[in-house]
């Protein structure tokens, strides 16, 4: 990209589009709700339960997404984003009118109060992995990090005002209004989703299952050696990093010695601060690159929850909170942006699933760990644990650490010739293995067995097990791939699957070929039970020719 160029993508850059402004605004809006709905929920358990309690509502609101990211993913790309939104987000409407309706008749325990964050989470948890993945269809693909971006944005911009407020409300008319706004907040959101005129996605194959669609999702990431890394990290900063959010109503409450207000502002600064990260993200990406900004903001986090346990000045302490949610904004911002540039867009949902359910698993485990160590060691202690475990967390540099990219991963679209299908077969037919032979010169063998080891990563997460490769004894210029797909239906979703980067694999292994003969590419029906009659009275399964026009032919 040119410097002209440059100039003009700016981090606002994707409000210029109007799907995409509208649902960011009231994303924001419901966002704002959702907070104003969490202060008053750990407002009210400071004051009807003990410290481990207090923590459990983080648990209870993060809870969800860890327990119900994948199988919302898999929803995602499986059906419509849109309709998947309006579904979960209504879910969510309800049951925050019922935790409204349970406050209004005074009815809430400990454990009522914790279930009715669950429930509202529920929704929120099933709905994220399809919002997630819809920037990518309402913003040019150049876009999609600013986009990224942007929606931390809108939730650090929510929790810049939306406690604030909602401290207020509890202080001012009780928690019961609070839960009422946040019951009205998910209104915006709704209509902008009917508003949006979506273009259907058609596809010539019948969707996955939904358990296989979730295996395929999980395979995708285990195989993607950068987004594995990312979810790992993912997960182990958040869990140590949870004692900052899950412990904050206590810092307001025995520290500060404040009431629902000052936590309201604590959460507001914390926002404040992450909105404020956003603009200065990008310039320490390009300075230091994702390892280095990250293991930045783990240190801020780490130095600026150890000192929040022995603030006793508010004012003191609002500062420290602006630190902190910066450096936190920056850490998720960094491996969203990461996991969304590695993926195609057929796995995104599940990706996207997968890297939401390590963050908030990770702050759900370890809300409840931090408020034991609170009860059971004092408020001061843990704190000042969590701060020196977060430090610790440095040294997963060295094990996992955050790659750097600047593309989206974007689909080859070029239309293969249809693969030679002689034999009476459905899409549900299989197992099927395929096999590749390559003549390969001598002096290039080496090199052939490497892209080979790069290929085998490529087949395994767009669908393919059992790969090996195999050389002739006989003859050492001969080489053989071969994979499986558990059906034909699933063979055909391998070949659409395919990236750019994947296929320019193929054009590279393909190079090394000797002489004019092309790659032979050999196609197995394995246990063709089911393509041979037992007797002339058996029907057929092969009556009905196979439709496999334009699925292509590079394996």
């Amino acid at each position: 990209m040119n410097q002209k160029e440059n100039t003009k993508v700016s981090i606002f850059s994707p409000l210029q589009h109007a799907t995409f402004r509208n649902m960011w605004l009231s994303n924001t809006v419901t966002n704002a709700g959702s907070l104003i709905q969490s202060v008053a929920a750990a407002w009210v358990m400071t004051s009807i339960s003990t410290a481990d309690h207090v923590a459990l509502v983080q648990t209870a609101t993060f809870l969800p997404m860890a327990l119900f990211a994948l199988p919302a993913g898999a929803i995602a790309d499986i059906y419509d984003r849109r309709k998947v939104q309006i579904v979960f987000f209504f879910v969510s409407m309800l049951a925050a009118i019922l935790m409204t309706a349970v406050s209004a008749f005074d009815l809430i325990t400990p454990w009522v109060l914790l279930g009715l964050c669950f429930l509202v989470g529920t929704g929120g948890a099933l709905a994220a992995p399809a919002r997630g993945a819809s920037v990518a269809e309402q913003v040019p693909s150049k876009l999609i990090p600013q986009a990224v971006a942007l929606n931390n944005i809108s939730y650090n911009l929510a929790r810049s005002v939306g406690p604030a407020v909602g401290g207020m409300l509890v202080a001012a008319f009780g928690a019961t209004i609070a839960f009422a706004v946040n019951a009205l907040s998910f209104i915006p959101m709704l209509e902008s989703l009917r508003r949006w005129k979506r273009e259907p996605e058609s596809s010539r194959l019948p969707p996955e299952g939904l358990l296989r669609s979730v295996n395929s999702g999980v395979r995708y990431v285990i195989n993607m050696q950068p987004v594995r890394r990312a979810v790992g990290r993912a997960f182990f900063v958040c869990l140590v990093g949870a004692a900052l959010p899950s412990l904050m109503p206590l810092v307001a409450k025995d520290i500060l010695v404040g009431d629902a207000s000052t936590f309201g502002l604590m959460l507001g600064c914390f926002g404040v601060g992450a909105v404020g990260g956003i603009f200065v993200l990008q310039p320490m990406r390009d300075r230091f690159g994702n390892e280095g900004t990250l293991q930045f903001c783990c240190l801020v986090i780490g130095l600026t929850t150890a000192l929040l346990s022995i603030c006793t000045n508010q004012w003191l302490a609002f500062v420290v909170l602006t630190l902190a949610g910066l450096a936190w904004m920056m850490v998720t911002t960094i491996i969203s942006v990461m996991v969304q540039l590695f993926v195609p867009r057929w796995v995104m949902g599940r990706a996207i699933a997968t890297s939401s359910a390590a963050i908030t698993l990770g702050v759900a485990i370890g809300s409840w760990c931090w408020g034991l160590a609170a009860r059971d060691f004092g408020l001061v202690l843990a704190l000042q644990i969590a701060g020196g475990a977060m430090l610790v967390t440095q040294v997963l540099g060295w094990i996992l650490p955050i790659a750097d990219r600047d593309e989206s991963t974007e689909l080859d679209e070029e239309i293969l010739a249809d693969p030679d299908v002689q034999l009476g077969i459905t899409g549900r037919s299989g197992p099927v293995s395929i096999e590749l032979q390559y003549r390969i010169p001598v002096e290039k063998a080496r090199d052939f067995y490497n892209i080979m080891r790069e290929q085998q990563r490529a087949r395994s997460r767009n669908g393919a097990y059992q790969w090996s490769i195999s050389r002739n004894i006989a003859d050492p210029e001969q080489w053989s791939e071969r994979f499986s797909c558990p059906t034909w239906n699933d063979y055909l979703r391998l070949r659409n699957r395919r990236t750019l980067e994947d296929s320019e694999l193929h054009r590279r292994a393909a190079q090394m070929q000797i002489g004019m003969e092309p790659i032979r590419v050999l196609r197995w029906l394995d246990r063709p039970a089911g393509s041979v009659r037992l007797s002339d009275s058996v029907p057929d399964r092969g009556d009905e020719a196979l439709n496999v026009q334009g699925q292509g032919n590079t394996a």
